[in-house]
């Protein structure tokens, strides 16, 4: 594994509004809305029986100005993207914060392949917020999937001759394919070959079942199921469970359980038996989009959610047209256990 760098990567929110309100003062950027993220609010967690506790309780681990996407457990502590910034971060099991690795190309989720090998989506310079100098309709750099260590390389920028688009999520599964989204599903072989799976997909997270045998993926308020077939390909789609509204990332324990985040107001992480029962709702304090397990035993629930405060102890804000990326991560302690060798 490739050695910790750490760097000084804190940017006051002051400096951080000033450089964006220049940015959009230009004539070059396109005026845009964005909504800012929902406040923080206080939550009591009512028990779901063998996964969560009642009265359970979120702790802060990390917030900053920037995104902790597509987190991926990892040692006991998680990793996740961050793409304004180029790195891939790390908090280790006591919550320490490092830039664990870094890309020039706008990493936007994390997974472990089968030999350990750190992957990503890489949206290159298409963030239509909080990143300066480049729109997404000025970007003309490919997004793709890339393995990072022990040295990058690309492995899929386009599918069909068609460039991937705003690449989302990915999971590995243990044969050396990848599946990821970007608006639809695809499945990267092992040998390199792209192809599109599912049908009228509007995907954001990806997750397979601990035998990978079925597949699952987001489809707006609904989680759609499909059978993998010894090659990689899958069929027979069908929907698996409902969602309160639009779903994002997803994790799985050890027995099988789905775990949805909801994003918005009223946010939490959905959880679904293995057969697509609704087990209930696990209310989270910000608007979560991204979850993992990890830490001792793989019994702790790691979520990166939309919205921080800053120094002042006020919600960050930014200016109208921009993006609001301040991202917060929380942990709270589960009943349930993370799937052992996955690393989500």
């Amino acid at each position: 594994m490739p050695r910790e760098k750490r760097y000084n990567i804190t940017m006051s929110s002051t400096k951080h509004i000033l450089l964006l309100t220049a940015l959009i003062s230009t004539p070059l950027v396109a005026q845009r809305t964005f909504p800012q993220p929902p406040p923080i609010r206080d939550v009591t967690v009512t028990a779901i029986p063998g996964v969560v506790a009642a009265g359970a309780k979120w702790t802060q681990v990390w917030q900053g100005n920037e995104t902790a996407d597509g987190m991926a457990g990892f040692q006991g502590g998680v990793l996740f993207a961050q793409e304004q910034t180029n790195h891939i971060n790390r908090l280790d099991k006591n919550g320490k914060f490092s830039v664990y690795l870094s890309t020039a190309h706008g990493p936007g989720a994390v997974a472990i392949g089968p030999k350990g090998q750190i992957l990503t989506v890489e949206r290159t310079c298409t963030d239509p917020g909080g990143h300066l100098g480049v729109q997404p309709e000025q970007c003309t750099e490919p997004t793709d999937v890339a393995v990072l260590t022990p040295t990058r390389k690309v492995l899929a920028d386009s599918v069909a001759g068609k460039g991937l688009g705003r690449v989302n999520d990915l999971i590995a599964d243990k044969k050396g394919g990848i599946y990821f989204t970007s608006g639809g599903a695809f499945y990267l072989s092992p040998s390199g070959q792209v192809s599109t799976i599912g049908e009228n997909l509007r995907t954001n997270g990806i997750m397979l079942s601990p035998d990978e045998k079925t597949l699952y993926i987001t489809n707006g308020p609904s989680v759609v199921a499909l059978d993998v077939q010894p090659d990689g390909s899958v069929n027979n789609q069908r929907e698996f469970g409902k969602l309160p509204s639009g779903g994002d990332g997803m994790a799985i324990d050890a027995a099988g359980r789905l775990y949805v985040t909801v994003p918005g107001a009223m946010s939490g992480i959905q959880v679904f038996s293995p057969d697509g029962k609704s087990l209930g709702l696990i209310p989270a304090p910000r608007s979560a989009i991204t979850l993992t397990f990890s830490g001792p035993g793989k019994k702790t629930l790691y979520i990166g959610s939309m919205g921080a405060l800053g120094p002042d102890g006020k919600e960050v804000a930014t200016p109208a047209g921009v993006r609001n990326v301040a991202m917060t991560v929380y942990k709270i302690p589960m009943q349930s256990q993370g799937l052992p060798g996955r690393a989500r």
